[in-house]
């Protein structure tokens, strides 16, 4: 019996004392391990629609050329035209982007309202670009939200022309059309992402049209027995313009 009792005094004891050192263990409960967070990268893959407006100006190149006269009489030679007024433009854009590593290319479509007209050199009459619009290929390189790009293709418009000629006492010249014209454009610009949707950009392009000839002749006399009249007219002019797009 007092060995069973010294056995359980021992056990007791020792189990005492294996509480107590535990306790002096250091504990093993950690910090937790705070959730990574990742930020989704920027890209200018996805279609858009803006708006946009700036000031344009002519740099024309008009060539009109007029004889007149009759056999008795001297002929007289017409002139050409210029002009480089200016005014302003506006309108909206839509278009598509597509990334490849840092190489951005896209195509973008617009159609303008621009206030450009010009004046013969003697006053007689106008030549004016009411509208315009573009269909381009963009092409970039983008760092980060910043896109620098160059844009080209194709350009359309159109708008009033009322030239007009009298000849002394032998007829009058007058050449009127509302047509449309085709031609190329050029240029580059600037984008960049404030956010994930929303872009603003500032553009510059250069665009050439071909309006071709437009001629009447209404003789003012038996006399005037020659008359020969043509002309070249090309609208040229530039662009720049702000603009905000909304990327989806």
């Amino acid at each position: 019996m007092k060995k069973i009792l010294l056995a359980g005094v021992a056990a007791a004891t020792m189990l005492a004392a294996g509480s107590a050192f535990a306790a002096d263990l250091p504990s093993r409960k950690y910090e937790p391990v705070a959730p990574v967070v990742v930020v989704p990268v920027f890209t200018w893959t996805g279609f858009y629609v803006g708006v946009n407006a700036g000031y344009a100006w002519n740099t024309n190149n008009n060539n009109n050329n007029y004889l007149y006269g009759a056999p008795v009489y001297n002929a007289y030679y017409g002139w050409g035209d210029s002009g480089n007024d200016g005014g302003f433009t506006g309108g909206g854009q839509i278009g598509y982007n597509y990334q490849i590593g840092q190489f951005v290319i896209g195509a973008e479509a617009d159609i303008q309202y621009a206030d450009l007209g010009g004046k013969n050199n003697y006053g007689y009459g106008n030549q004016g670009m009411d509208w315009f619009g573009t269909v381009r290929a963009r092409a970039g390189f983008a760092i980060d939200r910043a896109l620098i790009y160059v844009t080209g293709g194709f350009a359309y418009g159109g708008g009033g022309n009322n030239n007009r000629f009298y000849g002394y006492d032998y007829g009058y010249y007058a050449g009127n059309g509302d047509n449309t014209a085709t031609g190329w454009t050029v240029g580059g610009g600037l984008e960049y992402a404030f956010t994930d949707n929303l872009t603003a950009k500032i553009e510059g392009l250069y665009v050439s049209l071909d309006r071709g000839n437009s001629d009447v002749y209404l003789p003012g006399a038996a006399l005037a027995s020659l008359y020969y009249s043509g002309g070249n007219k090309n609208n040229e002019f530039g662009v720049v313009r702000v603009g905000v797009n909304y990327k989806f």
